[in-house]
């Protein structure tokens, strides 16, 4: 692990091992019974003091496990010569289940602790419980230790993944609602120009038309009246390119039906081995709303994208049905399908089925999406129609 994204509990802890393997280096040095025993302190002090500052102990597996057996074989080597190095086992429990996979890692500690007791067998000493209970009480600690931390080690990055994930999702959704609301004004304020200013331009221009035709061509009133009525002329169409202009550009040429059918059309962008995609409508068309003809589009293309980028599909079909109380949309394609319930916003900006369901209940409508793997994919859109369409 790297020293600088250690934490200060961390650091604390690292810094407490590294005082405790020196001062049982120190008393295994001090209590030796021969020079031997001694050096023997020293090289494995030399050893452990070296794998702690090499990069490559601890950014790989291999080069851990070579270290972790120079100084295990060091440590071998100390405890034949005096039984103080016995203590010396417990910080090596932890340097073992820090460095290893726990499946070797487990069996290391094992080896460690039978060679402790052994060892201390080996030297003389009388043999009594506290032989056993020792070595093996200090490895079970380290095990609970280091596994209990580990187990909350992953536990804190799966939450910090989670707050990551809320917290980018927020984002997006913040971002959805400031383009939405953008896209609602603007479509406000179309409404507004053309139902009022642009109504009444036209209104004054043919009153002033009406007025010019009673009066004498040459008189000067007939004159003023017809400067008056090219300046209305000209700030009304002022107004409908105004109106043009924050209107949804894939709809200014036509009806939702017509911009639907253009999105079919190869020129629209689509892959050459993409899917074939049809559009029909079904029912008596009916003037739509703006939001609804923009709800309607945004919906499509975003099905339409989902398919020719992710589902590996040969054909769609988008169907456009008017029905006496409401409008439906449907987009179906014969692709690999996907598991719906598995769905989350994706990294690249995009918001998918949660941008599209959230433009269905703003205008108080359902959207549904049935799909499996294997089995293609439908999306289906219904609207209310609005009183007196």
């Amino acid at each position: 692990m790297d020293p600088r994204s250690l934490t200060p509990a961390l650091r604390a802890l690292r810094l407490c091992l590294h005082l405790l393997m020196a001062g049982l280096l120190v008393l295994a040095a001090v209590r030796a019974d021969s020079v031997s025993g001694t050096v023997a302190a020293v090289v494995m002090g030399a050893v452990y003091a070296a794998g702690s500052y090499l990069p490559s102990v601890r950014s790989s597996q291999r080069a851990a496990a070579l270290w972790l057996g120079v100084l295990g074989a060091s440590w071998l080597g100390l405890l034949w010569l005096t039984p103080e190095a016995l203590w010396l086992a417990f910080p090596l429990y932890f340097l073992q289940l820090h460095l290893l996979p726990t499946r070797w890692s487990l069996p290391v500690v094992a080896l460690t602790a039978g060679a402790a007791i052994l060892s201390y067998v080996g030297h003389g000493a009388p043999l009594n419980p506290g032989v056993f209970i020792g070595p093996l009480l200090g490895a079970a600690v380290a095990v609970a230790t280091v596994l209990g931390y580990q187990a909350l080690y992953r536990e804190s990055e799966r939450r910090r993944r989670l707050i990551e994930e809320l917290i980018e999702t927020r984002a997006e959704l913040a971002a959805a609602e400031r383009h939405a609301g953008t896209l609602s004004e603007r479509e406000r304020l179309a409404r507004e120009i053309h139902d009022t200013l642009a109504q009444g331009l036209s209104s004054i221009q043919l009153l002033l038309r009406a007025a010019e035709r009673l009066l004498p061509p040459d008189s000067p009133a007939a004159g003023h009246i017809g400067r008056a009525r090219e300046a209305a002329q000209d700030n009304l169409a002022e107004a409908r390119r105004f109106v043009r202009a924050l209107s949804p550009p894939d709809l200014e040429h036509g009806s939702l039906a017509a911009a639907l059918e253009r999105l079919c059309e190869p020129v629209t962008g689509l892959p050459a081995d993409g899917p074939r995609v049809r559009f029909s409508v079904s029912g008596t068309p009916v003037e739509l709303p703006t939001p609804y003809e923009v709800a309607l589009l945004r919906i499509a293309q975003s099905a339409l994208a989902n398919t020719v980028r992710h589902a590996s599909a040969s054909r769609a079909e988008i169907t456009l049905s008017f029905m006496d109380a409401s409008v439906t949309l449907d987009v179906v394609d014969d692709g690999r399908g996907f598991d719906p319930a598995s769905v989350r916003p994706s990294s690249d900006g995009g918001f998918g089925l949660p941008a599209m369901r959230s433009r269905a209940e703003s205008l108080g409508g359902s959207f549904a999406v049935e799909s499996a793997p294997g089995q293609g994919t439908a999306v289906a859109v219904s609207l209310p129609l609005p009183a007196g369409a």
